[in-house]
């Protein structure tokens, strides 16, 4: 195992910014990663595990630690009397594995299509798209427990799943290292068709699979929210920030203010759409501050306009979230790691 040192970080994520790791290892086996964690152990390195980097913003000191770049590949099918188990270790690429599940007729991750990442990031903050979340398919995660040095495997009850979060993210934070994800299907299941551009395009039938997990890559395309490096909207990290969830209550009060605000239901309390938030603070598609701006396409996405730094986008996601407090009372929480801060 190759320990390298001051590795530039930004070519390895979306938002193509940020300094260099002090140490890196690319770890592709379960013992490369034990080896790994002792290296750093010995010398009392910080680690930070790097899947895809499309959900992270490194700062642009970079991270004076051991970046971890996650590499375990394969893919197992285990069949049972009427379900399939489908287990991708954690370097998998997320869509390859999603368009291999839907062009096999497994339904559970369609709406998920053209999500960039690694297999290792999606049950972290439980990834979701389309009124669909990884939670609902993922059966078992294997992780190697870095308070007991064990390999365990947590079940989906474990694994603490709500609303972009997970045990991974919150309570048990740099406790566990994902090395592979098992996701459960039962073979000829039906597409979800519960967003609304989607209840809209497929009015007159119900799509399959295939139809549906390729409507569902010409919206994010048209939002440049599949990595594309001949759009320079999609050099980002996604949705910069999550849809804030109020209670019935503050619903009302916000309406009583605002008038007619869009929501959702989320159980007994409902979402709020943070991109009309946005907009509706002031900010349009297209917005610039400094070398980093919003999306032309999508006013979620904060992108890398040439030549960004950290500093420009921080200073961008603080004068949103000032904004929307200030005008909506809501606090706006975002959704990328920050890594070197």
């Amino acid at each position: 195992m190759d320990i390298l040192e001051n590795i530039p970080l930004a070519p390895l994520t979306t938002l193509k910014i940020g300094g260099p790791a002090r140490y890196f290892v690319s770890a592709e086996t379960e013992t490369d990663v034990v080896e790994a964690l002792e290296y750093a152990s010995r010398y009392s390195l910080e680690v930070f595990i790097l899947g895809g980097g499309s959900n992270i913003l490194v700062s642009d000191s970079g991270f004076d630690g051991l970046v971890l770049h996650t590499g375990l590949k394969g893919v197992a099918y285990d069949r049972f009397d009427k379900s399939l188990t489908v287990t991708a270790m954690a370097g998998e690429d997320w869509d390859v594995l999603v368009d291999s599940c839907v062009n096999s007729g497994f339904a559970g991750l369609e709406c998920m299509s053209g999500i960039p990442g690694f297999v290792g990031g999606t049950p972290v903050q439980n990834v979701g798209a389309y009124g669909q979340e990884v939670a609902e398919t993922i059966e078992t995660v294997r992780c190697l427990d870095r308070l007991t040095g064990q390999i365990v495997d947590l079940s989906n009850a474990e694994c603490g799943f709500s609303y972009r979060t997970s045990i991974f993210n919150a309570s048990e934070r740099g406790r566990y290292i994902v090395l592979s994800v098992a996701y459960r299907f039962t073979p000829g299941g039906e597409p979800k068709v519960v967003y609304k551009d989607l209840i809209e395009r497929f009015a007159d039938h119900k799509p399959t699979l295939v139809e549906l997990r390729n409507a569902v890559l010409e919206i994010r395309r048209s939002k440049s929210m599949v990595i594309d490096a001949n759009d320079p909207n999609s050099r980002s990290a996604g949705s910069f920030f999550k849809n804030p969830i109020v209670t019935a209550a503050q619903l009302d009060e916000l309406r009583e203010k605002r008038g007619s605000v869009p929501s959702f239901e989320f159980g007994n309390d409902f979402k709020v759409p943070a991109a009309w938030l946005i907009e509706h603070a002031g900010f349009q598609k297209g917005y610039k501050l400094g070398k980093a701006g919003i999306s032309s396409n999508h006013t979620l996405a904060i992108v890398n306009m040439g030549d960004a730094s950290a500093a420009d986008v921080i200073a961008l996601k603080d004068l949103i979230q000032s904004k929307v407090l200030t005008e909506f009372g809501i606090a706006l929480t975002p959704e990328p790691i920050l890594v070197g801060f």
